[in-house]
């Protein structure tokens, strides 16, 4: 990648109102030295698709408190293989049961950070993803 910055798009996908964490997170990519945008509150699936290409993003996260993880996620990877996109890396954090992991990485989350997951680790996991 050379000098280029990682690009992240970090998303609060349909009703869940709980920010706190993504915001968290995206303070901490922005200090590790990457680019980040976030997408604000309630945003549709189509819409943060649309933001992660058009930033020309490298990691799309998710941040999902509400159990819809399995389902947003499927429509996320979809709408980016649709879009021709799907080289867009996808992340998800937030509650997620150890469970649904295999599932998770079955429809082509790249990675998975469950609540509690030290904010390094995801750091790290982004810069080796990427680069």
């Amino acid at each position: 990648m050379g000098d280029k910055r990682i690009k992240v798009v970090v998303a609060k996908p349909g009703l869940d109102g709980h920010d706190r964490g993504a915001k968290v997170v995206a303070l901490a990519l922005k200090e590790a030295g990457m680019e980040v945008i976030y997408t604000g509150l309630h945003q549709s699936v189509d819409s943060i698709v649309n933001t992660a290409i058009q930033e020309d993003a490298d990691v799309l996260g998710l941040s999902v408190m509400t159990g819809g993880h399995v389902h947003i996620c499927k429509e996320v990877v979809e709408k980016l293989s649709a879009e021709g996109a799907s080289d867009i890396k996808v992340a998800v954090g937030g509650v997620i049961p150890s469970r649904d992991i295999p599932t998770l990485k079955d429809l082509g989350v790249a990675g998975v950070f469950p609540g509690g997951t030290p904010i390094d680790e995801a750091v790290a996991w982004i810069q080796a993803t990427v680069n």
